[in-house]
């Protein structure tokens, strides 16, 4: 069985699941579904945003080099150094046009609703179903390492 796990931009609550899953040797890619990678930044106004594709690492030495105390109080470097032994970058579920799945997870009601206004617009070639789950998680670390067993 092929999964994949699917947030906002492919960062904490997807890359939780997604290294848990394949630590347990489970056949599992993930995503995001926003316009561009959001994150954190100095002040709730301020995030920090990216486009898909740009390397984990680039975003953690972009942040090393902006704030390393701020970025290591809120876990975001952390985080990063997680994603970066998982895989190079985010990437977009809207991007993917040939890769199946068997299981798809989501872990927000928008990011569910996302996902299934984009299944449903793609052309069906294969008529293959895939079995979709959406899990309501709350985008902290602490509900990211929560439900990441229970994906």
């Amino acid at each position: 069985m092929k999964f994949a796990m699917v947030c906002a931009s492919n960062m904490n609550r997807s890359m939780e699941a997604h290294n848990l899953l394949k630590n347990s040797g489970l056949d599992v890619e993930s995503y995001g579904v926003g316009s561009q990678v959001k994150i954190p930044g100095r002040s709730a106004n301020e995030p920090n945003v990216y486009n898909f594709g740009t390397p984990y690492k680039a975003i953690y030495d972009e942040l090393m080099q902006s704030d390393t105390e701020l970025y290591e109080k809120n876990g975001l470097l952390k985080m990063l150094e997680r994603n970066v032994k998982v895989k190079l970058a985010p990437e977009r579920w809207q991007d993917n046009t040939t890769k199946k799945f068997d299981v798809v997870i989501t872990f927000d009601d928008g990011v569910f609703d996302k996902l299934m206004d984009d299944v449903q617009r793609r052309e069906q070639t294969e008529m293959k179903s895939f079995l979709v789950i959406n899990m309501a998680v709350k985008d902290t670390h602490t509900e990211a390492a929560t439900a990441a067993p229970l994906a």
